[in-house]
């Protein structure tokens, strides 16, 4: 049963439809736009713009032996294109598993849709469903925005989510591919990658997802982990003295314990320079007493 509330749902989207609700007739009378008809498996393709992309062989072969012997109970959505084809808005689980249990028609809702709407239709089902994970979710938002102009605002209307939620899901798709993979295959969470992103790119986010994931650490640790790491790189380093420097400082030191004021050394590859301070002219005149010049 598809969970209600969620942005404006199928319902509106497909003209009023619960694709889990519905089952196919034997025979359906005409075949006008929203019927329920028989097409041939083999008439049907994929949508190339479904947001989910891993699909679970097992539960696939499950629902192709419940198919075997109960046949497809809740039509899948399609809609026409060309050379008497038809694509797939929604169901394409059912498809393949149908296509396994070499079942020749599939029961089909078919509906003519703009590509937007199936676009948009493929993600809010899957949503419903919660068949995606964090980064095909943020794959099906960027869809929306980089095919079709869609805001984070218009698309946190249409799935029923926040803007915010919209605008941290797609922040995901700027994690570096084997962090991504490590949230596409379950190792992070997306409060994981929300730590893993409040840190600079590059080696640094990919050391601490793996350290997230080696470590089992909960949405708490990997934050903490991560402010640690941060503060860590805005530390100062020191700098290491070499003996030139050391000399330097020495040599410095005792130019300053025979004058009895400050004294600084720069030294350069080809030329340095010596800095006496003075306090007044007449701590300027005893300089110039023990130097001889005066």
């Amino acid at each position: 049963m598809i969970k209600k509330g969620l942005g404006k749902g199928l319902g509106s989207l497909l003209g009023g439809a619960d694709i889990e609700e519905i089952s196919a007739p034997k025979k359906p009378e005409k075949k006008s736009d929203g019927d329920i008809q028989n097409i041939k498996t083999s008439l049907i393709e994929p949508n190339k713009n479904q947001p989910r992309n891993v699909f679970d062989d097992e539960k696939i072969e499950s629902l192709a032996s419940s198919i075997k012997e109960h046949g497809v109970i809740s039509p899948i959505i399609v809609t026409p294109i060309e050379n008497g084809m038809y694509r797939i808005v929604a169901g394409e689980r059912r498809w393949r598993a149908a296509k396994k249990a070499k079942i020749k028609e599939i029961p089909a809702i078919v509906k003519k849709y703009s590509n937007e709407q199936v676009a948009e239709i493929a993600l809010i089902e899957n949503l419903q469903r919660e068949n995606l994970n964090p980064i095909e979710e943020a794959v099906g938002y960027n869809l929306l925005t980089e095919e079709f102009n869609l805001t984070q605002e218009d698309i946190s209307k249409r799935v029923g989510k926040s803007r915010s939620a919209v605008a941290n899901s797609l922040r995901l798709l700027s994690l570096e591919p084997d962090v991504q993979k490590m949230i596409t295959d379950g190792s992070l969470t997306s409060g994981h990658a929300r730590a893993v992103l409040s840190v600079d790119g590059g080696e640094m986010r990919l050391a601490l997802a793996k350290k997230i994931a080696e470590g089992g650490l909960n949405v708490r640790q990997a934050e903490a982990l991560a402010k640690e790491l941060m503060k860590k790189k805005a530390a100062p380093k020191k700098k290491v003295k070499t003996a030139a420097d050391i000399e330097t400082e020495n040599l410095a030191n005792s130019l300053s314990a025979a004058i009895g004021t400050k004294v600084n050394i720069t030294r350069g590859a080809k030329k340095g320079k010596i800095e006496i301070e003075y306090y007044g002219n007449d701590d300027l005149e005893r300089i110039l007493n023990i130097l001889g010049l005066q």
